[in-house]
């Protein structure tokens, strides 16, 4: 690690101007939250794995902000050359460095790897003491990064529409329609998530999300996409070809934006789909170029003309998060095999830890005495969640995890983003919370789910910590609230019964969830974060509802469930607004074992009475006779 901060700095030293200190992202080229292996610059430099995170080095200083998820993981990955910075407690990077380095300092950055809102809050704050901003010409971590993992040369494939439920031509003809009624001529589409959604393509270039490294640029007659064209089959440049849209090399995509920006872009395409514009005949007084700043890079931002920008959110970020009734019921058949292939671990884990263990099991109290237990009989947290992998496997349109599957024990349980590694994760412990976090892509939907169990005796604190991680997740669940309400109105509504015991966790309460897309999907989200006030929810979107709690050092509880958002049958309608309410798709049983009964209220234990109900019903012919005779024990009616 001393000999990759040395090569840095003496490079640093050696640009042109010198550069005084160097801020390396997380981010690639798409503003990506999971990257792929040669994109993992930071995690390079610093050392540290988690999916966020900011790297600054400086000529005598290595800092990394990272946000409460990492706060623990940060503190144990990071060496000694390396200070961490909590976000949220300490002051933010563009702070630190206007505070901290001297004036008229040249700060490094590839424009490749930072959004244009980012690059310009970081100029504003270095106004102050003349310091400047420097766009690096090439990424110099890469210059020395002598193992640099290559790119590889993975197909982009066709999303069919019997899974996607809308067509290529419907999309785009939407978007020009949005397009012209914002005055804008042409947009520049970066998200590697809204390139698959409005082409219906699909890759795998991107470890969990299966998305193509690729940009789009749409005008109001012609549209481009621009990967590396080895990646497309002649069956899908044919498709792409069907839509209007031309096939360019992923570089091209840096002067074409310079070409739409001087509006030579269609004339000079072979491809002008007239017949899918929204313009004829040059008669637009249309002459923005739509760009999303939180989104698109320097870089290409660097090649337009400022005065001639619309600045704001994606189009397709929203039309991306309203399903269509095809990916509504696509997610929840995902999310029922995906429901029996964890009940069909749990069934297996539980009697694993009876047999290898001597533990009392998911349903009974009982103290374990240890015992020595053979190497090759051990359970680990990657051995188990290799085993949860298996059982989603072999589930119809099974395509891979949706993230890197969160397998804990006790302490690690209370790192909120742990991953665990095969040579240092830890045995597991019948007289310890066990916290999973997984999820898979399958063709017809993406799914997320958590449970927290124990199988020996669980103590009183960790059950009432558990009960009031429940009665947050379950009050969120059952909300109804307005049309126009916002997550970040919401999300208290998760915390009250931790609040109530001086309890809390640092992570947000939800967000949304692709279909055959990203995990984590905007732009809404249930948070106490400000930018969750900036999307109202609405009807067909998804949401997770996963309140924790994590006690560092001893353990960690969350559970997961992933709603729809409906209307609500409300006996009366003020304001006319109409109001809205979730519909639970994730099916699972919570282990009664860590409830405390006495803390629930009547109304809580009908609601888990009827949840457990339906797990029954709806899982039932996915199960053989031994796990549904577990699923229904685990599912017994509870008796306030």
């Amino acid at each position: 690690m001393a000999d990759i901060l040395a090569s840095l700095r003496s490079l640093m030293a050696s640009q042109s101007p010198p550069l005084d200190a160097l801020l390396v992202p997380s981010e690639d080229y798409h503003q990506s939250e999971y990257v792929s292996a040669r994109d993992k610059r930071r995690e390079f430099v610093s050392g540290f794995t988690g999916s966020a995170g900011l790297a600054l080095i400086t000529k005598n200083e290595a800092r990394l902000w990272t946000d409460g998820r990492y706060f623990l993981q940060a503190t144990q990955q990071l060496s000694d050359q390396w200070k961490l910075m909590r976000i949220g407690e300490d002051p933010p990077v563009d702070a630190w460095m206007s505070d901290n380095l001297q004036k008229e300092a040249a700060i490094g950055i590839d424009p490749w790897c930072v959004s244009v809102d980012t690059a310009q809050r970081w100029e504003r704050a270095f106004a102050k003491k003349n310091q400047k901003l420097v766009q690096t010409s090439t990424n110099l971590i890469d210059e020395i990064w002598k193992n640099r993992p290559p790119a590889e040369i993975n197909p982009a494939v066709d999303h069919p529409l019997e899974f996607a439920g809308r067509s290529v031509a419907e999309k785009l003809k939407a978007l020009r329609e949005k397009l012209s009624s914002e005055k804008a001529r042409g947009i520049i589409i970066t998200t590697l998530d809204e390139v698959a959604w409005l082409y219906n393509i699909r890759g795998s270039d991107v470890s969990y999300s299966p998305v193509v490294h690729a940009f789009a640029i749409v005008t109001l007659n012609s549209a481009f996409l621009y990967l590396d064209k080895r990646k497309v089959s002649s069956k899908v440049s044919s498709s792409l070809q069907a839509n209007g849209i031309e096939v360019r090399q992923y570089g091209a995509v840096s002067s074409d934006a310079a070409m739409l920006a001087s509006n030579q872009l269609d004339q000079a395409t072979g491809v002008n789909s007239g017949q899918n514009g929204v313009c004829q005949n040059d008669t637009c007084d249309n002459d923005l170029i739509w760009v999303d700043p939180a989104s698109c890079c320097y870089a290409l931002f660097s090649r337009l003309d400022a005065n001639k920008l619309l600045l704001q959110q994606s189009p397709l970020a929203l039309a991306k998060a309203l399903k269509n009734p095809v990916e509504l019921d696509g997610l929840k058949n995902a999310h029922i095999r995906d429901g029996a292939a964890v009940v069909q671990y749990l069934v297996w884990l539980d009697k694993q830890m009876q047999e290898i263990y001597g533990a009392s099991g998911y349903f009974l109290e009982g103290e374990v005495t240890s015992k020595k237990i053979p190497e090759t009989m051990k359970l680990t947290e990657v051995s188990v969640s290799d085993k949860l992998e298996g059982f989603r496997a072999s589930k119809e349109h099974f395509r891979g995890l949706s993230f890197p599957t969160i397998s804990s024990v006790g302490p690690n349980a209370a790192i909120i983003h742990y991953s665990p590694q095969a040579k240092t994760c830890a045995e597991l412990d019948p007289n310890s919370i066990y916290l999973f976090d997984s999820g898979a892509q399958y063709l017809d939907g993406t799914t997320d789910i958590t449970r927290t169990v124990h199988f020996g005796k669980p103590s009183a604190h960790e059950k009432a910590c558990y009960t009031s991680v429940l009665k947050g997740h379950i009050a969120l669940g059952n909300a109804r609230f307005p049309n126009g309400t916002n997550g970040y109105s919401l999300d208290i509504l998760a915390r009250i019964p931790l609040w109530r015991y001086g309890l809390d966790y640092r992570h947000g309460t939800g967000h949304g969830i692709g279909s055959y897309l990203n995990v984590h999907e905007g732009p809404h989200q249930i948070s106490f974060r400000p930018q969750a006030r900036n999307v109202p929810l609405q009807v067909s979107m998804t949401v997770t509802d996963e309140p924790g709690y994590y006690e560092d050092g001893n353990f960690g509880i969350r559970l997961e469930n992933v709603l729809v958002i409906k209307e609500a049958d409300t006996e009366f309608n003020f304001g006319d607004k109409g109001y809205l309410s979730f519909e639970h798709i994730t099916w699972a049983p919570y282990q009664i074992k860590l409830i405390d009964l006495s803390i629930l209220t009547p109304e809580e234990i009908q609601w888990l009475n009827r949840y457990h109900l339906k797990c029954r019903e709806i899982l039932g012919p996915y199960l053989d006779t031994n796990e549904m005779e577990w699923l229904k024990k685990a599912t017994e009616p509870m008796k306030g």
